[in-house]
């Protein structure tokens, strides 16, 4: 398979998407906080799939994700959506000198 031939133009929209993909993958994660809150059940299990392919691919901690997918609470992934907009995620806490 030979590789496909970009105009610039096209390049350079590839490569905006590229550059912009974890800013739109944490609006996906927001989107789909809303969405599990009003799922039944059926759509539920879809959608924490979904959330995780989004959390794997934006390298959060896999203990996180873990902990994330065990509880399956809506409101657990709106803290962590809260943490990713502000880069916390994956940071060390250091801790406090007195």
């Amino acid at each position: 398979m030979s590789e496909r031939d970009y105009t610039p133009y096209q390049l350079k929209v590839i490569e905006r998407y590229y550059r912009n993909q974890p800013t739109l993958l944490r609006q996906r994660l927001a989107d789909l906080v809303g969405e599990l809150f009003l799922a039944d059940d059926k759509k539920k299990a879809r959608l924490w799939k979904r959330v995780e392919a989004i959390l794997r691919t934006l390298q959060v901690p896999e203990s996180r994700i873990v902990h994330l997918l065990q509880r399956q609470d809506p409101q657990l992934l709106a803290g962590l959506v809260k943490e990713l907009e502000s880069g916390d995620v994956g940071k060390q806490q250091r801790p406090r000198s007195g």
